[in-house]
């Protein structure tokens, strides 16, 4: 179709988002009332070279942004709109996956190694034995070990010592990748989680040199003190890194610049934010108490806490929701991450061919009323929260001669759904808060089966948007609250009524409570069983 002369079009208002998740990058452009105005998706290379790796090249995801930037525009004109109704965009991405590259070139030094990649269990073991051999500096000539300075770590980040953060990550490029080690040396790296890197690429790469990171992206690298919002130089010395190749720390709504070059040259950019902190501003999560979980590669469920850090003694993480400003107060939040969510159901596409798209898994669980006594443990890489195994394995367990291809469908879903309550059990814990309701959303949610065993594991109401673009919509948000588009303001959320308040769908808890408890015994057995089963990672 062609787009309509440039006489013709007319003029609008509208907010971008890019969205540059795990498997694929999105841009979408959305009215005053989150209505979709035209998008574009494209996936790209993921790269396994080893067993437990996860890479992506930087490259590739700059030049799918820019296509579909581009290709998005072209559906607005063809849509009769301008392209210079676009205002504003924001940015989110997924979050711990590290970049590295030449401040001198502007080129990737390596791979960008994933979140979810979990090469650095040796690197993890040595932080640990120094902890406990050497222990963490606190204050001068004060060192903290063993357990000490586990809880030390804790209380300045939020997070605990895993395979997961992005600071462990690039200690690892630069222990293993010479040019990394190199460019170091000689101060010439440039670290960043995903965001960092497309705002570097969009506002002007290495002839502007703008190298910043937000700080929900931030408080996931295992540096920043969550309570000033900066580089803690302690846990960079730790970690034996030069504070120089850190990024600067802004915050998830404000104007960073304007996009260089391209069919968007001269519009601001005006958020950034961590998808999964996204998702929780996309669905409105705004005030303390309210919850979502976004259900994609992994599932990630986030709980405001407001302006208070909620230390988690239940497997949990502490982390920072927002910051709607520069000046603004920081918003905390408790999370829980699951690893393998939409990636086990993958599996049993790609790998057991047992469904020939992921949706079909829907059709396939519902031939069976239950799982015959079947628990699926999805560690494929180990579990998260609130395990925190990074030797549990998967596990198929429960499998008898009656047990067929249904059976192990519908335990898949149950999988999510197991690791869901597990969180809501331990947030419960940790806030005092019994959790009424949980907002989802990701390619998950579509199957109608999927959200009903999720609300009759977890006991409780489980409530699905009708548009679920949530993740993009949350940076939209960021951004148009940078410049007061449509009048909307983060920090006030009644400016956002209206926004994307379409019919929700609610999905209530129909088990009886006898049947839910005894399932989730079982779970509970089936964990236990997956769990410590890689041994011998060595410090």
């Amino acid at each position: 179709m062609a787009s309509a002369s440039s006489s013709s079009l007319k003029q609008g208002e509208f907010v971008g988002a890019l969205d540059c998740g795990t498997t694929s990058v999105r841009f979408i452009v959305f009215n005053k009332y989150a209505d979709i105005i035209a998008q574009h998706q494209l996936e790209f290379p993921q790269y396994y070279p080893q067993p437990g790796w996860h890479e992506h090249d930087a490259d590739e995801i700059q030049q799918h942004s820019d296509q579909c930037v581009e290709e998005a525009i072209k559906k607005v004109e063809e849509a009769g709109w301008t392209k210079d109704s676009i205002k504003v965009i924001g940015i989110t991405n997924q979050r711990e996956t590290a970049v590295a590259w030449s401040r001198s070139t502007g080129k990737p030094l390596c791979k960008a190694i994933v979140w979810d990649d979990s090469r650095t269990k040796n690197t993890v073991a040595h932080f640990e034995q120094k902890l406990r051999t050497v222990g963490v500096q606190t204050a001068p000539g004060v060192w903290k070990k063993g357990q000490e300075g586990i809880d030390a770590i804790r209380e300045t980040t939020g997070l605990q010592l895993s395979t997961y953060f992005s600071a462990i990550k690039l200690r690892w490029m630069i222990d293993h990748y010479p040019e990394v080690a190199k460019a170091h040396d000689e101060d010439d790296l440039l670290f960043g989680t995903v965001e960092s890197w497309v705002a570097y690429n969009l506002l002007g790469g290495v002839a502007k040199g703008v190298h910043i990171t937000e700080v929900t992206n931030a408080s996931r690298t295992l540096l920043l003190d969550t309570k000033t919002l900066q580089w803690d130089s302690r846990l960079t010395e730790f970690f034996d890194l030069r504070s120089s190749c850190l990024p600067r720390i802004v915050s998830t709504s404000e104007v960073y610049g304007k996009i260089a070059s391209g069919p968007l040259a001269g519009v601001p950019v005006g958020g950034l934010v961590g998808d999964q902190q996204s998702a929780l501003i996309g669905n409105k999560c705004l005030a303390q108490g309210e919850a979502k979980c976004t259900y994609g590669t992994g599932a990630f469920l986030l709980f405001n806490t407001g302006n208070e850090i909620v230390e988690s003694r239940h497997g949990l993480l502490s982390t920072i929701a927002y910051q709607a400003g520069p000046d603004a107060k920081p918003v905390y939040a408790l999370e829980g991450s699951i690893a393998v969510a939409g990636s086990a159901i993958k599996w049993l596409r790609d790998s057991m061919k047992l469904i020939e798209s992921a949706a079909d898994v829907n059709t396939l669980a519902a031939k069976e009323q239950d799982t015959g006594g079947v628990y699926f443990v999805t560690a494929f890489a180990g579990l998260l929260a609130p395990y925190w195994d990074p030797g549990a394995a998967g596990l198929l367990i429960g499998v008898s001669q009656y047990t067929n291809p249904s059976h192990i469908a519908r335990a898949t879903l149950e999988a999510s759904a197991f690791q869901t309550r597990a969180i809501i059990e331990s947030m419960k814990l940790d806030s005092g808060v019994d959790l009424k309701h949980l907002k989802v959303d990701g390619g998950m949610t579509n199957g109608d089966l999927a959200m009903e065993i999720l609300a009759d594991i977890g006991g409780f109401s489980v409530v699905r948007p009708e548009m679920r673009e949530s993740t993009a919509l949350g940076a939209a948000i960021c951004a148009a609250s940078a410049i007061k588009l449509f009048g909307w303001d983060m920090a006030k959320p009644e400016t956002l009524k209206g926004v994307n308040d379409h019919a929700n769908s609610v999905f209530e808890p129909k088990f009886d409570v006898q049947v839910r408890k005894a399932k989730w015994e079982g779970w509970q057995r089936a964990v236990q069983r997956s769990t410590g089963w890689e041994e011998g990672v060595d410090a």
